[in-house]
């Protein structure tokens, strides 16, 4: 009876926070939450092979920062290493799958920070980087600044010997369409950014973002994500955070940084702070988008204020779990 009992009292609350992953007094000994975008993502336009598509490209990225985490590496490494995974996919506004800006070419944003030290990385506006994710890795890890951008940037990857390609492998015909659509005055109403946290099992937090920015954005415009404190946010003492959405409130509201912050000076918990900023805060003024949110002891929080969101969890006693739609 006592188990019947507290069967239900979790699943009232699992209820209660729309959804998310309650963590219960025993915390995991690690956890990876992923997103692929936030935006119009609706079951009836989603056909079986493309949905089957995202399915497994956010499993293999589940998968590979999962393995990370099991074998003992950090949560840096983990966040990486699902990164990579959707940079490296067309189905994803980041590396590969880019869009385009209003002169037609790909300007790719990424940020990481790791949540022990505070240390943060990033870098803006750099059209031949393989996988920005690394990049940004990089400056954190070999150069005594935050953010890199554009030429400089590159040029410092290229020192460290990270891959670039040539422009025309950013292309895809899916993003050009998009962007032609755009250019006759159809708005894109999906915000592709990609974007994991993780908790390893040193209790350490780290989250990091990739992006190739809006559709037909202007020459040199820069968003959230590579912003700290705006589309990226790690800290031990309260939270991990990865945004995606219209950067430009984001970076108004510093959406990361005040879903820590409400956790460390208002007590909130993860789930309180991130819906508090993304309901109330965000929705206020108009911003679309989400977040993923992760605390020290697992506890999960996906919300969102647009119609989907690609995103997915695992933990080390949670099996993988994606989905795109609304909760």
């Amino acid at each position: 009876m006592k188990k019947i009992f507290e069967l239900v009292i979790v699943l009232v609350l699992t209820f209660m926070v729309g959804c998310n992953p309650v963590i219960d007094s025993k915390p995991p000994k690690w956890a990876l939450v992923i997103h692929g975008g936030a935006g119009t993502i609706l079951k009836e336009n989603m056909d079986t092979e493309l949905a089957s598509q995202y399915k497994t490209k956010l499993n293999e990225a589940l998968l590979a920062g999962s393995t990370v985490l099991e074998n003992g590496g950090s949560s840096l490494e983990a966040v990486t290493a699902a990164i990579q995974v959707m940079e490296n996919s067309p189905l994803f506004n980041a590396g590969k799958g880019a869009v385009f800006t209003a002169e037609g070419v790909n300007e790719l944003d990424a940020s990481i920070m790791e949540g022990k030290t505070l240390m943060a990385g990033a870098v803006a506006g750099v059209k031949h980087i393989k996988n920005p994710i690394l990049a940004a890795k990089a400056v954190m890890e070999h150069s005594p600044h935050v953010l890199l951008t554009g030429e400089g940037a590159e040029i410092f990857a290229r020192e460290q010997g990270i891959e670039t390609a040539d422009s025309s492998y950013f292309f895809t015909q899916d993003r050009w369409n998009s962007y032609l659509k755009t250019k006759q005055n159809a708005l894109d109403d999906k915000f592709g950014t990609c974007g994991a946290v993780a908790l390893d099992i040193y209790g350490n937090l780290a989250a990091g973002t990739s992006t190739g920015g809006m559709t037909y954005k202007r020459k040199g415009r820069v968003g959230d994500s590579p912003i700290i404190g705006a589309g990226t946010y790690a800290d031990n003492t309260g939270c991990a955070v990865s945004a995606t959405g219209h950067g430009e409130y984001f970076i108004r509201h510093a959406v990361a940084f005040q879903i820590n912050a409400l956790m460390k000076y208002k007590n909130m918990s993860v789930d309180e702070a991130a819906r508090e900023v993304i309901f109330n805060v965000l929705s206020a003024d108009a911003g679309s988008g989400g977040v993923i949110a992760l605390d020290k002891s697992g506890n999960i929080s996906m919300p969102f204020n647009t119609p989907g969101m690609y995103r997915g969890f695992v933990t080390s006693d949670l099996p993988p779990e994606v989905d795109f739609y609304g909760e």
